[in-house]
């Protein structure tokens, strides 16, 4: 049971629910999101009038309650328009918004590594066919910023399948993959045996590419296991511990650069940690391979920095925040590069390991897991 009341000379209208919890809305938020077939498309909901064509004094001078739907009219236009009650009630904006920094999405899950026994993962062939599948899979990767994938194909190019399922592979000066092995000379440190530190990749870019897959083809060299950690989890908890240099990663950018290959020159310059406007925590950029020179810090606060970057690799190299697993041939995994870090241990020079990796971008990932929630067919296919 709804009721609506016009206040402040039509320029908000209130709705009670039948507990008397009332929900405002301005006039010009409400004409804004009219979605009559003169405002928006009836096809695709994009808006065909632009700000600009609604009149800045718009005000209301009637609203009720009608079968279920809330009828306003809008004046100078003098134009009705009914609205689900429903749905404003759940795009309300007159509510409690989050104020301390380093809040997450209401969709995230933090962990550590006590995830180890639940590793989110999904069968090639179920997620391929299958749209619930996929829909599991998907959303805990949105969940948790990583998944595994397994029963794939053991056949070069196989990981464009897995990307296949959500996005568009992202190329970059790399090609539209690479190759994750041994090399002499290498051009890249992940082309070696060595052990490599939980790291995001190509925060050297803007943007960085959001999704990374790294597929299995070989796999019977002793060691060379994957790691992710939670590069949320581990920028709450330098919060947690030093609020103040926490703040600090956040406040100032941090700059990173490649220049490994012939041509290629890359440079960005972004926080390590990097926090909406109202303070909602979106994004880690943490590789120390790929770190330039610290200038844009200010001198006062340098030494402030500095002891925040080494606490928070420090909480990024506790075993205590890792989940470690094999890769075998068929397998896989995907990460949001955007929050979880990878690393992989030292592997011996005996036997093989050939990975293969790409980049995609996690706006797809978003819109195949939102169509398939909201029950689209086609985004199952």
């Amino acid at each position: 049971m709804i009721s609506a009341e016009v206040t402040e000379a039509g320029r908000v209208l209130c709705l009670r629910d039948e507990t008397g919890q009332q929900t405002r809305f301005h006039a010009i938020w409400l004409r804004d999101n009219a979605f009559d077939e003169k405002t928006r498309n009836p096809g695709n909901g994009q808006r065909l009038i632009t700000l600009s064509d609604i009149p800045a004094d718009t005000c209301i001078t009637d609203a009720g309650i009608e079968g279920g739907m809330l009828r306003i009219t809008f004046a100078p236009e003098g134009k009705t328009v009914a609205y689900d009650p429903g749905w404003l009630l759940a795009h309300a904006y007159d509510r409690e918004h989050p104020r301390a920094s380093g809040w997450l999405a209401p969709h995230v899950e933090t962990w550590d590594a006590k995830l180890q026994s639940k590793v989110p993962s999904g069968d090639f062939g179920a997620v391929s066919k299958d749209g619930n599948a996929l829909r599991a899979w998907l959303s805990g990767l949105a969940r948790y910023g990583f998944a595994k994938l397994e029963g794939g194909p053991v056949e070069e190019g196989a990981l464009f399948k897995v990307v296949d399922l959500f996005g568009h592979v992202r190329e970059t000066n790399y090609g539209r993959h690479f190759e994750v092995r041994t090399e002499v000379n290498p051009t890249n440190l992940a082309y070696t045996g060595l052990g490599l530190q939980a790291h995001t990749d190509n925060p050297y870019r803007d943007p960085v590419p959001t999704i990374q897959v790294l597929y299995c083809l070989e796999s019977s060299a002793a060691g060379g296991e994957n790691m992710v950690v939670d590069g949320f989890a581990a920028a709450l908890r330098l919060k947690a511990e030093n609020p103040e240099g926490f703040n600090c990663l956040a406040r100032h950018c941090a700059r990173f650069e490649y220049a490994g290959s012939k041509g290629v020159a890359l440079r960005a310059r972004r926080p390590m940690i990097e926090l909406a406007p109202d303070g909602e925590l979106i994004a880690v950029r943490f590789n120390n391979r790929s770190a330039a020179a610290l200038t844009d810090i200010p001198y006062d606060e340098m030494a402030l920095y500095y002891d925040a970057y080494r606490r928070l690799g420090e909480i990024i190299d506790d075993p205590a925040m890792e989940v470690t697993f094999r890769l075998e041939p068929g397998e896989c995994f995907v990460v949001d590069n955007t929050r979880v870090l990878h690393a992989r241990k030292a592997y011996s020079g005996t036997g093989t390991r050939w990975l293969q990796g790409c980049y995609a971008d996690k706006d797809g990932l978003y819109s195949t897991l939102a169509a398939l929630e909201a029950g689209m067919p086609e985004a199952a296919e």
